[in-house]
């Protein structure tokens, strides 16, 4: 595995062997390799050109010497943010056979283009660097990653993000964190101008980073950022990421100082609020060696414990996430404890904060990801500072190039870090973005039809209310909110978006929908109710609602023997008694209905004959009703039409319905002398006409039985 220690014995022996030329090349070489030493990897990058362009390749020593140069080249535009220029600098190495002093180069450009999104070359760069490191964790990850990264572009989260343009600048705009109980203010770093700090930072040829904050105003627009209050917390050095305890009592910044010739460790430092602002500032004391970095603090709510990023020694690759405890007695820190192979990878991990939740998020460029740095969020376990394996927030969170540092400002929106195309400025410098999980979409559409089907019901009016959530103690319950609206020739009514934008179904509500009287129909007390209490989808809701007409109703067919008062039931076939539970159900629905059966026959045989064999079918319905289902008898009429009421039916296209199709038809009554135009010339019609004659009806007598009646 390709771990640190690997990194830095490849730059001793690198600057060694530097150091065994310098004295026989130009001073330019001898002020790159001081400037790449230092960390001011701007000016280093522009020594390291220069440099690079007065050797001559003139034999092995010197081309070793240029390959070398190439690679701080692209290593110190690298560090300054300059992605292009990096890349064509790591190649140049790499065509100078770099590879074979140091093959680390490999895995850089290859990184690089991932950024890019360039996933087939860096996959051959990834790939010639495992033919030189075999089985090395860190690379076979990253090309796992290329392989989800498709993936996890294909399945967007359904969160949307923006640059936040009115407080970012042309320079970096970084790590933002909430700094206010309300929510509306946001401090971050950045390298705008200030009176604090002025030049340039040698590191990244911006300003140097200060701690600033912006206020979101009651109109909702942000306000001129200005510099975070505080005696000294911003001063001529770097002060870039920024934490505060649950109280806002205690702020937490990273300050990386630097001297005359090199850029010194990073260190935490710390200030309480005194009055409106904080005091001075006082260093965190980690028990680490000043000559390591450590940074990114991330107090817990009352501060005991301090989560933190470093490169110190026992950690499981680059920049760990560890964590520190307060010990009040002594009024000193413990011995850092690394959070263990379920956070920290081979690569880094960085930019800590805590969910609304207690979950850990941070960046890291070791786990399976999209681009450079992702965003992950490890679950909170049972346990001290104890989190689970970390999940990949997935896009747009998080894309091909760098983000970090997402604070929540509540469960649906917050910001992130990105240097994503996009950003403000031309330069691919990091900015500050926001996310929104916008609300779940809902709709709902009613279908009215009349019991059992037959028609669908047009011009009724359909009214949804929105029912009152539970109201706290010492609350007032709010309006009943609720909408009406008219079923369409197809007996539908629709609720999407309303004219405003809004939507008329929205998210953790209770709904019920009721119809309201329409003349030719039996008012009705039957509501359906819906809820989206919960729901973290988009749903379509679809309800169908019956209304009963003051006309006979067309049961589902009953079928008897022949000459028969029987219930049929034909294994396979037909069972009468499941068209009756219709029947019974629909006496449940209407407690109040009171439901003469009529019954009917086709034309065969004599009326006389027909209308008591109709009578006596219909009391069979009535009596499987009574007897094996429990209805009320004093609710069931029994009647026989025999062959008396033909029934009504369409013809369209030479083809008959028992309901009305779409499009131009022609209602047929069928009564014998219709039918017997079949007898002889189409069989199949004749049979199938007879048998449409051949029904139970439900005439809805009244809507207001009582059982007190018995």
């Amino acid at each position: 595995m390709l771990n640190i220690a690997f990194m830095k014995n490849c730059l001793l022996l690198i600057s060694l062997f530097i150091s065994a030329l310098v004295f026989a090349q130009p001073a330019a070489v001898y002020k790159a390799d001081a400037a790449f030493k230092s960390g001011k990897y701007y000016e280093a990058a522009k020594l390291t050109v220069k440099a690079y362009e007065r050797i001559s390749p003139k034999n092995a020593k010197a081309l070793a010497l240029k390959s070398e140069l190439a690679y701080k080249a692209g290593y110190s535009f690298d560090m300054a943010y300059d992605l292009d220029k990096s890349v064509d600098w790591y190649q140049r190495a790499i065509d100078l056979k770099h590879y074979e002093q140091n093959p680390y180069v490999y895995f850089r450009i290859g990184n690089n283009y991932k950024v890019k999104g360039e996933y087939d070359k860096a996959r051959e760069n990834y790939e010639e660097f495992l033919a030189l490191v075999p089985n090395d964790k860190q690379v076979l990850n990253a090309l796992e990653s290329l392989e989800d990264a498709v993936v996890m572009k294909d399945n967007r989260t359904r969160y949307t993000v923006k640059s936040e343009l009115k407080i970012n600048t042309e320079g970096l705009d970084m790590a933002p964190i909430i700094s206010s109980r309300r929510g509306n203010v946001v401090a971050f770093g950045s390298t705008r101008p200030s009176e604090t700090s002025s030049g340039k930072d040698p590191i990244t040829g911006e300003g140097f980073f200060n701690i600033w904050e912006a206020e979101i105003d009651r109109s909702g627009n942000w306000t001129e950022p200005k510099l975070f209050e505080g005696d000294s917390l911003n001063s001529e050095f770097n002060e870039g990421t920024i934490a505060m305890d649950g109280r806002f009592r205690t702020v937490y910044i990273t300050r990386c100082p630097s001297e005359f010739k090199k850029h010194l460790a990073c260190q935490i430092w710390k200030a309480e609020k005194k009055g409106r602002s904080f005091g001075v500032p006082t260093r965190v004391i980690l028990g680490v060696a000043d000559s390591i970095s450590v940074g990114h603090p991330l107090p817990n709510e009352d501060g005991s414990i301090l989560i933190f990023s470093s490169d110190m020694p026992g950690g499981e690759g680059g920049k760990d996430l560890w964590y520190s405890e307060y010990q009040r007695r002594e009024d000193s820190w413990s011995t850092p404890v690394n959070l263990g192979p379920e956070v920290n990878s081979p690569g880094d991990e960085l930019f800590p904060t805590f969910s609304l939740e207690g979950d850990l998020l941070f960046a890291s460029n070791g786990h399976i990801g999209l681009g450079g740095l992702d965003i992950f969020q490890s679950p909170k376990l049972e346990g001290k500072m104890k989190f689970g394996e970390p999940e990949n927030m997935g896009t747009p969170i998080n894309s091909d190039a760098n983000d970090y540092q997402l604070v929540e400002v509540d469960e649906k929106n917050g910001y992130f870090t990105s240097n994503r195309k996009g950003s403000k400025g031309t330069k691919g410098l990091p900015d500050i973005w926001s996310y929104l999980l916008p609300p779940n979409v809902f709709d709902l559409k009613v279908i009215v039809t009349e019991v059992g089907g037959a028609e669908r019901v047009d011009g009724a009016t359909v009214q949804i209310i929105e029912l009152p959530s539970e109201v706290e103690e010492g609350e007032e319950p709010g309006d009943t909110v609720f909408y009406e609206g008219t079923t369409n020739e197809y007996g539908e009514i629709f609720w999407d978006r309303k004219p405003d934008g809004d939507r008329f179904i929205n998210e953790d509500k209770d709904y019920m929908v009721k119809i309201l009287p329409l003349e030719g129909f039996h008012p009705s007390d039957v509501v359906e109710e819906f809820s989206t209490i919960g729901l973290s989808y988009d749903q379509n809701f679809i309800l169908e609602m019956s209304m009963l007409p003051k006309r006979p109703i067309v049961l589902p067919e009953v079928r008897y023997a022949l000459g028969s008062a029987k219930l049929q039931v034909i294994e396979g076939e037909i069972n009468s008694k499941d068209s009756l539970n219709y029947v019974y159900e629909m006496l449940e629905e209407y407690p109040g209905m009171v439901l003469k059966l009529v019954s009917h026959t086709d034309a065969r045989g004599r009326a006389s004959s027909n209308a008591s064999l109709a009578k006596r079918r219909a009391q069979s319905c009535i009596n499987y009703l009574v007897n094996e289902k429990g209805v009320d008898p004093e609710r069931l009429i029994p009647e026989g039409k025999g062959e008396s009421a033909p029934r009504i039916v369409f013809l369209q296209d030479g083809k008959y319905y028992a309901k009305k199709p779409e499009g131009e038809f022609e209602a047929v009554e069928l009564t014998e002398t219709y039918i017997n135009q079949f007898k002889t010339s189409d069989k199949e019609t004749f049979e199938k006409l007879h048998q449409y004659n051949r029904r139970t009806e439900g005439e809805v007598v009244r809507m207001d039985y009582t059982a007190s009646e018995e």
